[in-house]
């Protein structure tokens, strides 16, 4: 039980950073450390397709979206 309280204080302490976090490469590892969280969470609850899809998509897939478009386009600075 205390297990499941760290890992919904993670995921609101990291969803919190990301949107505080002016770096767009770091706001994004925050966001996969939410779908990471909520990806055991889910496990955790007893849906393990749940979870694989959760860590498949949310973390994975949606990750590496987001950083080849963040590292294709061009700082606002240059």
């Amino acid at each position: 039980m205390i297990f499941v309280f760290f890992l919904i204080l993670l995921m609101l302490v990291a969803a919190i950073a990301a949107s505080v976090f002016r770096d767009l490469i770091s706001a994004v590892i925050a966001t996969t450390l939410v779908s990471l969280a909520a990806s055991i969470l889910f496990y955790l609850l007893a849906a393990p397709d749940v979870a694989m899809a959760e860590a498949a998509i949310g973390a994975a897939l949606t990750t590496a979206i987001f950083i080849i478009a963040i590292r294709r386009t061009k700082r606002y600075e240059e």
